[in-house]
């Protein structure tokens, strides 16, 4: 004992960094806390991988999943791809060692890591919330040359914030729990503060504004357009649901992962703002978790909603299964993958068309034939058959 007491004065200036060593020296949780968290943790880890991984391999594999609107989602599926393999393993072998185990230059690493990921999502979702706008309420369609413009500009816009704190703006440092690095919350000093201010407006309010911008303005657009249902127009009706439906599932990736990053946000602001005395260790790592665990949402949400990564997860799968209900129904199966067209024709018994629907960027027109036997084609269309236009504003 005299031993141990004499080794722990002899070495108490050698630290560098006090407050990082401080969880170190003695555990803030007991061993049976230490292990559930490890547990926690690695579930939360495994999970992401291995979801996150496999929508990586469904848009890798099969061609129709290649569109500029799920090309969003795989840069979803990679960050948290990335956050489940780097961010995840430090805090885990922190669990296990009941402490803190790495370096400096590990805290640094795993507060940029998951600050620059934790960014590239919202800032991702923030532009999938936008592509649906203008979609759904400008019926305008992007193509890939758009998507990548702004996959660019989401790292660079992510990086720009992180690497802040690596110029001198703010720093990365232990948090509370002592399990993870992030921004040094605690910090009265005013240029730390004023990192603090901004970094929640341009990376939390600003993104969350828009969305709630983008999603108001799709309500209201699909609340106008529920007058096109009393045509009894079936393509328009299937039309009008398909993108209600992937309305939802981005509204949904939307809420998860605000519902899993609020509470981290608002125990940092806490700490920010003078009240670090109510942000106990026990209080600050269930937020930390909770936000750690969104990573393994989004690819459960995209395989559940969407029906084109259903079938394409089955048929990789169950490949001899879906080989032969692909052939038993190839019509209908390659008709519904198709994307949509700008111009739905609707079909009564007979193949007799009645009315075609041809959307413009700022309305739907119905152009609707009177002589339900006459066929609406392009060799046709000087026919002489009387035609009634209706145009319903706005899409």
């Amino acid at each position: 004992m005299p031993a141990g007491n004499g080794t722990g004065t002899s070495s108490r200036p050698e630290p560098a960094a006090p407050e990082q060593e401080v969880p170190g020296e003695r555990p803030l949780f007991s061993a049976g806390t230490y292990e559930l968290l490890a547990l926690l943790v690695a579930t939360i880890g495994m999970l992401g991988l291995c979801n996150n991984l496999l929508v990586l391999v469904l848009y890798y594999k099969f061609k129709r999943l290649r569109t500029p609107t799920n090309l969003f989602l795989v840069n979803i599926s990679l960050s948290d791809l990335l956050v489940s393999v780097f961010g995840v393993s430090l805090t885990f072998m922190s669990c296990l060692r009941s402490r803190w185990v790495w370096d400096a230059a590990g805290c640094v690493w795993d507060g940029f890591s998951s600050s620059l990921f934790g960014i590239v999502s919202i800032m991702t979702l923030t532009a999938l919330a936008y592509e649906r706008y203008i979609r759904v309420v400008h019926a305008k369609v992007i193509d890939f040359s758009w998507s990548w413009r702004a996959i660019t500009y989401i790292w660079l816009y992510s990086l720009a914030w992180t690497g802040a704190p690596l110029l001198g703006w703010n720093r990365y440092t232990l948090e509370i729990h002592g399990l993870g690095c992030s921004v040094d919350w605690k910090s009265k000093d005013p240029n730390d503060t004023s990192f603090v201010l901004l970094f929640f407006l341009g990376c939390l309010v600003a993104p969350v504004g828009i969305m709630a911008y983008c999603y108001g303005h799709i309500l209201h657009a699909v609340r106008m357009l529920r007058c096109v249902e009393d045509f009894q127009t079936v393509q328009v009706v299937k039309l009008l649901r398909y993108e209600k439906k992937v309305a939802k599932m981005c509204f949904l990736m939307i809420s998860t992962f605000l519902i899993c990053w609020m509470p981290y946000a608002v125990v940092s602001l806490l700490i920010t703002y003078g009240y670090s005395n109510l942000v106990t260790p026990t209080v600050a790592i269930i937020p930390s978790f909770f936000a750690k665990s969104s990573t393994a949402y989004n690819p459960v949400i995209y395989i559940f909603m969407s029906r084109k990564f259903r079938r394409c997860l089955l048929q990789l799968l169950c490949f001899r299964l879906m080989r032969f209900q692909r052939t038993m129904k190839e019509t209908p199966v390659t008709g519904s993958d198709k994307p949509i067209r700008p111009i739905v024709m609707s079909q009564k018994a007979g193949d007799r068309p009645k009315k075609k629907v041809t959307f413009s960027s700022s309305s739907v027109i119905f152009i609707i034939t009177s002589d339900d036997t006459e066929q609406i084609d392009d060799s046709n269309k000087h026919n002489e058959t009387k035609v009634s236009v209706i145009q319903v504003k706005p899409l």
